[in-house]
């Protein structure tokens, strides 16, 4: 077997050059790396290097090596990684999100939830699930994608559905229902972390305008002091931190209509998970609230 220090060397030789180089990115002395590569070679049975009197270059054989210790190291390391994320998983299961909303129906149940579950606050991005759920990094992830697969199970928990909360003396305040083009022309409020949400009002309200507040706190008391409309859904309601946007004096909260201002939300796990996340999702499905269109019923 390659030991995978005799790899690193060889493949920090390919980009730095020379030997001296390797020795000081390494932190190790020159000798040691030279021993290592004769080494390597030793153990390969076959030549890696050009060595001229004052220069040392790959042979075409050791260019192959290199491409292939690339391959070994990086193996090497998803390997450990998967060693540790399952044996991490054994004690803490980590659950996360690539949407705010079911952030806020997890945090909600939190108090119900083991103590080995931890949640995580930032928002995933959705590119990364099967990665995530496949080394074992995460018990469960919560996406807009129905993720089904040979290793990975989706089970839909719900719909969250967007709604603008107006002023009443606005004009679109008396309105049941909105569409995303009865806002054209205003400027909104709204949290810099919304996910995908973002490029969705964006692309939905003309010539809208958009102030995107870091900090929820100063969001929630601007709102209580200017007529700027902002956006909720149906899950807003069980969010615990308390700063979710209020305003002082009246507001309508209409619920917005178009096919883009719903998304169908899933646990996504890996199938052999099935049972240690079973509870989490049944707690998920019964707190999740209906979209807009069902409380009407």
């Amino acid at each position: 077997m390659l030991d995978n220090y005799l790899l690193e060397e060889l493949v920090v030789f390919s980009k730095v050059g020379t030997l001296a180089l390797v020795a000081e990115q390494l932190h190790v002395t020159q000798p040691t790396v030279t021993r290592g590569m004769k080494r390597l070679e030793s153990e390969l049975g076959t030549h890696l290097f050009d060595r001229q009197p004052n220069r040392i270059t790959l042979t075409e054989t050791g260019k192959l090596a290199v491409k292939e210790a690339e391959m070994l190291i990086s193996a090497n390391k998803e390997a450990i990684e998967k060693i540790q994320n399952f044996d991490r998983s054994q004690r803490i299961m980590r659950f996360g999100s690539t949407l705010p909303g079911p952030i806020i129906v997890l945090n909600y149940l939190k108090k119900n939830l083991p103590g080995n579950i931890k949640i995580k606050e930032n928002q995933l991005k959705p590119e990364s699930i099967t990665t995530r759920l496949n080394s074992g990094e995460y018990a469960l992830i919560l996406s807009n994608q129905n993720l089904s697969s040979t290793t990975i199970d989706s089970q839909y928990i719900g719909t969250e559905q967007l709604a603008i909360n107006l002023n009443e003396s606005m004009e679109q305040a008396n309105q049941s229902t909105i569409k995303f083009a009865d806002l054209k022309d205003l400027s909104f409020l709204v949290p810099a972390n919304v996910g995908l949400w973002r490029n969705i009002i964006q692309q939905s309200i003309p010539n809208a305008k958009f102030l995107y507040q870091e900090q929820r706190g100063a969001l929630s008391e601007i709102t209580k002091y200017a007529d700027f409309p902002y956006f909720s859904s149906n899950v807003s309601p069980l969010d615990v931190e308390g700063d979710s946007p209020t305003r002082n004096g009246s507001i309508s909260q209409i619920p917005i209509v178009d096919d883009n201002a719903k998304m169908n939300i899933y646990a996504n796990y890996l199938s052999v998970e099935k049972d240690r996340v079973k509870n989490v999702i049944d707690q998920l499905l019964s707190v999740w609230p209906d979209d807009f269109d069902n409380q009407c019923e």
